[in-house]
């Protein structure tokens, strides 16, 4: 079973070993409710799924969501859902799997692990026993696999790289530290930066940038520049510490293509110098708007053992 909670929505599919996805179904997330008219979403898509004929033979569920997570206490304070903080997703969707007869064992996992996951048993990352899986978007999450084994930390955001300092005297970040990738290269801040030095398309969000950037404004490609170079610094760094050998660039911003991955891997050939690092590939996500169902999935295989 795999549950995804984002935003925008909640879904929900029964996921077979090799990847294929049945009963599917979604819910759009509640806005402006309180807490439980959020879980009543996610509960309307496990009665949906529990209709299902495999319903029965369903052996864990992963439960991807929205940051931050805590998945020592199986809680969840997403920026993106303000109803919820500290909320106890786990134990609440454990409760609504029993009373539907599938006792299971569960797991949380925030969506970059979750990509993480998705990517490193489908994906880009197939085959590489380390990686690190990166979301750039709205902000900049990760995730790793080291030695074939999703590595989420004690409190499930080990990999997330967006708030690792690259600019040491860098304004300060929505995290309270100063020059994180995230406030380099999140698609808000390739926007903000942009407009900021005078940029004036009229789309003024990240997709507006890359699209002016693709058109050869040197206001926009120096934009992405900058992103690309703080996201360079940061899988660099990365890799020499743990020796993964790819990185996986997913998220919004990554639709931007070569307008963003052509300065990441100019700036890492001057970041990734060691001989231990000097063959890292960076190549884009492939699993797209799949990758949270199939990440809940995977992290659940990852991490959980069979009923």
């Amino acid at each position: 079973m795999a549950i995804d909670i984002g935003g925008t929505k909640i879904a929900g599919a029964l996921v077979q070993p090799d990847g294929t996805m049945t009963a599917a179904t979604r819910r759009p997330t509640p806005r402006g409710g309180d807490a439980e008219a959020v879980m009543a979403a996610v509960a309307e898509v496990i009665a949906e799924l529990s209709a299902a004929p495999l319903w029965p033979q369903a052996v864990r569920c992963g439960i991807g969501s929205a940051g931050p997570v805590d998945t020592s206490r199986g809680t969840v304070s997403p920026v993106n859902i303000g109803a919820w903080r500290d909320f106890p997703v786990q134990a609440r969707v454990a409760a609504e799997l029993e009373a539907r007869g599938a006792r299971v064992p569960t797991v949380l996992a925030g969506d970059g692990v979750a990509m993480t996951a998705a990517e490193h048993w489908l994906g880009a990352a197939r085959g590489h026993a380390n990686a690190l899986c990166m979301v750039v978007s709205t902000g900049v999450g990760g995730g790793l696999v080291l030695n074939n084994q999703l590595h989420p930390g004690p409190t499930g955001n080990a990999g997330h790289i967006g708030h690792i300092s690259v600019a040491f005297d860098g304004e300060r970040c929505v995290c309270g530290g100063h020059g994180c990738v995230e406030s380099l290269a999140s698609g808000t801040a390739i926007a903000r930066w942009a407009l900021a030095q005078g940029w004036t398309g009229p789309d003024p969000t990240a997709a507006g940038v890359a699209a002016s950037a693709a058109a050869g404004d040197p206001v926009a490609l120096a934009a992405f520049d900058r992103a690309g170079r703080a996201l360079a610094a940061a899988i660099a760094a990365t890799a020499t510490l743990v020796e993964t050998d790819i990185a996986v660039i997913g998220g919004g911003v990554a639709a931007a293509g070569d307008t963003l991955f052509a300065p990441v891997r100019r700036h890492l050939a001057s970041y990734a110098t060691l001989g231990f690092v000097a063959g890292l590939q960076v190549v884009p996500a492939t699993l797209g708007t799949h990758a949270g169902l199939i990440g809940a999935a995977a992290a659940a295989m990852m991490l959980l053992p069979a009923a």
